[in-house]
This record gives structure tokens, sequence and C-alpha cells, in this order.
């Protein structure tokens, strides 16, 4: 099944109450598996990655909600998950219909589930990567959904300046919330940092999802950036997302008033989540090893800092 039948199943109020998402589109796998667990006073169990228990998974479907409440199981992971499992799950669903579970599979092995569930109740989703104009049409409805009125021209403008990277596009909405007026081209253009001019943070992902960095590096350092604060940059993030790890190994979610001291956009706590829970707390003391000895190595004297960095840079994505 595709992203277009899905839709349609949803607004004919004819959707099921399991699902397995999977594809190119790790945006739209995220945005459709909260559209379909949006479910008010739900209990909802969510596994991140390797924090995967079939026993706990199962646990939860099966158990009755003392308060009547639905119970809502999410399994994210890049990992495949035997199939004999889900099919567990999806009775619980059919037996259940108060029941909904959500598979989110962001690996690259996708023909595992394309026709796996062609017999049961089981919607299983394919999402490609949105094109021009359903990029803009999902923003748009996004945008109504936060009340940031904004035209095509300018949402198309908001695209380019991200590279059409849907998912940093639709984060930047946030920002203008709090206009009463219509976005225009220039206020994207005084509030949006895009990719053009190399966001740190975003550079710091690119290394962790161990994608080419190596332009944005070039870029980073003609701007003038001192090699050191990079270095700093990322032990730093490094050091938010062990915490994000080791608050929901104890807790099972992510929280980011007491995980960072102040409240964050969820996007930002989905993300870090997702981010910390695929490395494991001995590979966080290995990485910050690392990185404060290639620290200590450029505040030495007659160093090529430059050459440091990006030794460790690839040393970091050899670890990961």
């Amino acid at each position: 099944m595709y992203k277009s039948e899905l839709d349609k199943h949803i607004q004919n109020a004819t959707i099921s109450n399991n699902f397995v998402f999977f594809g190119e589109s790790s945006f739209l796998i995220d945005r459709y598996t909260k559209i379909v667990t949006d479910v008010a006073d739900a209990s909802i169990l969510s596994f991140y990655y390797d924090e995967y228990d079939f026993n706990s998974a199962k646990a939860h479907l099966s158990q009755g909600s003392l308060f009547g409440d639905r119970n809502v199981l999410i399994i994210k992971s890049d990992k495949k998950i035997n199939k004999k499992e889900l099919d567990v799950f999806v009775d619980y669903c059919d037996k259940n219909p108060d029941n909904i579970f959500v598979f989110a599979y962001y690996g690259s092995e996708h023909k595992t589930y394309i026709n796996a569930f062609a017999k049961q109740s089981t919607l299983s989703v394919r999402f490609f990567h949105p094109k021009d104009f359903e990029a803009q049409n999902i923003i748009a409805q996004l945008a109504a959904e936060k009340k940031v009125t904004i035209d095509k021209y300018s949402i198309s403008h908001l695209l380019q300046i991200h590279n059409e990277d849907i998912a940093l596009a639709c984060n930047e909405l946030d920002k203008f919330v709090v206009y009463d007026r219509a976005v225009t081209t220039k206020d994207i253009d005084n509030l949006v940092f895009g990719l053009a001019e190399i966001n740190i943070d975003e550079f710091i992902k690119k290394i962790l999802n161990k994608k080419d960095f190596k332009e944005d590096l070039l870029s980073i350092l003609e701007r003038g950036e001192d090699e050191i604060r990079v270095v700093t940059a990322i032990t730093s993030y490094l050091t938010q997302l062990y915490m994000f790890n080791i608050y929901i190994r104890v807790n099972g979610a992510p929280n980011a008033l007491e995980i960072l001291g102040y409240p964050a956009p969820q996007f930002i706590v989905d993300e870090k989540a997702n981010l910390s829970i695929k490395i494991k707390p001995t590979l966080f003391y290995k990485l910050h090893e690392l990185l404060l000895t290639s620290e200590l190595k450029m505040k030495s004297a007659d160093v090529d800092k430059s050459a440091i960095l990006l030794s460790t840079l690839i040393r970091i994505q050899k670890l990961l």
C-alpha cells in the first residue's frame, strides 16, 4: 500500500488499528505514526530501536485498562522484527479493536514488509520521498494546523532554502506561530537558517548518521569557525544525547524538562531521543574520550588543527 491509499482509509474512516510503516521517507513514517496514534487518554508504550522487548510489548497490548483507556504500542526500529512476533501484536489488535499497534521500520530492507501482511488486517504502507507538490501540500497542511498563514510561494521558498528537505522545512514553522499576519519570503530569509549556511547541529547530525560531511566542514571552516569550538560543540551535543539515552532506559520515554532543564519543541525531543537510543552507553564513553583527546591535541602549539579535526570526525563515524 502507498500513502495515497492510506489517506483514503483515514478520510473514509475505514482505517485499521495495526500498521507497519516503512520506506524511504523517515519524515512521513514519523508523521503518520503520530496521526494514527493520536488518541486521547491512551496508554502508550513506545520502544526506540534497541530498547524493543517482545514480552513487555506483548504484556502491554494484552492487558486490560483499568480506566477504559486504549492501549497503544509503538515500535521504532531500523532493524527487522521477526514476523511471528509482529503477528502476535496484530492478533491482539484483531481481538481488541481498542488496541493500536504501529511498527515504524526505518531500515532499508523494504521488500520484507511489502507483501508480508497481505492476508491480514494490517495496513502495510511504504512511504516514498514526497515530490515537490506533495511536499508543499504537507507543509501547507501543517501550517494550517499550527495556525500559520503562508502561501505556496513562501512554502516553495522555504523548501528551496533547505534543499527540498521537508523535515527541516516543517520544523521552521514553529518560528512563525507568533505571527498575526501572513508569512512572507522576507520573513523566511530573516529567520530561517538554511543549509546553504551550514547549521552546526545539522552538521553534527550528519556525522552521527554516517553521512558525507566534508563539504559542510569546509563551509564551516571557511566561515571562520574555530576547530576547537567545533569539537566542543560535538562533545556538548553527545552529552545531551547520553542524558536522553540514560533517561529513556530508566523511564521508557524522554522528558525534555527533566533532561535539559527547559521544555523543548516536540520534534527536537523526538529527534534527540531517536539519535540517542542508537548509541550504546559504552560507545558514548569512547566517543567522549576521543573528542577530549583531540581537543587537548588542538590546544598544543604548532599543530594542524584542521587535520586533527578531520581525522577525529572520520574516527567518530568508524566507531558508530
